[in-house]
């Protein structure tokens, strides 16, 4: 007889073991899941639903945007052990992993509500301006998706340097400098030593030096003339004075010869 209950005991504590085995079998099993398709290609900015009054976003940068996920389906999906998330950056792409303490994008966590085991709320902060392209989940129990929530857009310090075109300031006081060599024409005032004609006028006093010194190229030419005009002049004097010298010593002499006969 005692015998006999010793093994309904035991054949009651193996079913009451299998059964627990067959209960806590769904909680072991970790499955992986893909990110809502709609919700995949958008930008914290642009998402539609956006709430920067959450207070997990109290210590998100400025220049950072707001993730919030969230793991649908009640106590048969379980929660997060992991999130995957690809973003683009504008030069590439970037993957992130949550929870990860080691990278440089803060990340966390969170159970649903008082029920601490189960841990559906993932919360991550990107750079500005960057676009989930893509995501999948590992979670304790089984689901069709995750969602993405509602997000904070920040602002991307890259818009402040925009007024980069500076350079263009440069290149617009090259030709600023250009003008001011322009002014070398400046040094082209030598043309107003072309007044050297006037110096040529003071040499000759005739009216008719002036159209020879437009003609005339060089100064040579300019020279010659007055000199001849001066030389044709003293020549005639000095005939004139010859002859007038001989006509006197002529009627001299015949005056001699006259009173010398007589």
């Amino acid at each position: 007889m005692a015998h006999r209950r010793r093994v309904v005991r035991a054949a009651v504590s193996t079913a009451a073991a299998t059964a627990c085995l067959a209960l806590a079998t769904p909680a072991w099993a970790s499955s992986t899941i893909a990110i809502n398709p709609d919700h995949r290609d958008e930008t914290a900015g642009g998402f539609s639903t956006r709430d920067c009054a959450d207070p997990r976003f109290a210590d998100r940068p400025a220049d950072h945007d707001g993730w919030h996920f969230v793991l649908p389906g009640g106590k048969a999906s379980g929660g997060f052990e992991s999130l995957t998330l690809t973003f683009g950056t504008g030069t590439g792409e970037v993957t992130v992993t949550v929870p990860d303490a080691d990278d440089a994008y803060p990340d966390a966590l969170y159970p649903a509500g008082k029920n601490e085991d189960r841990l559906i709320h993932a919360y991550l902060f990107t750079p500005a301006g960057w676009t989930l392209l893509d995501g999948s989940a590992v979670v304790t129990g089984t689901a069709g998706k995750f969602n993405l929530s509602h997000t904070c857009g920040g602002t991307a310090p890259s818009q402040s340097p925009s007024p980069s075109p500076s350079p263009t300031t440069s290149e617009s006081a090259q030709p600023s400098e250009s003008p001011s060599e322009s002014a070398s024409p400046s040094a082209s005032a030598t043309p107003s030593e072309s007044p050297s004609p006037s110096d040529s006028a003071s040499p000759s006093t005739p009216a008719t030096a002036s159209p020879t010194a437009s003609p005339g190229g060089s100064g040579g030419g300019e020279g010659g003339l007055p000199l001849t005009g001066v030389a044709t002049t003293s020549i005639a004097l000095g005939g004139l004075a010859l002859i007038g010298g001989g006509a006197l010593l002529m009627l001299r002499r015949r005056r001699d010869d006259i009173t010398f006969t007589s």
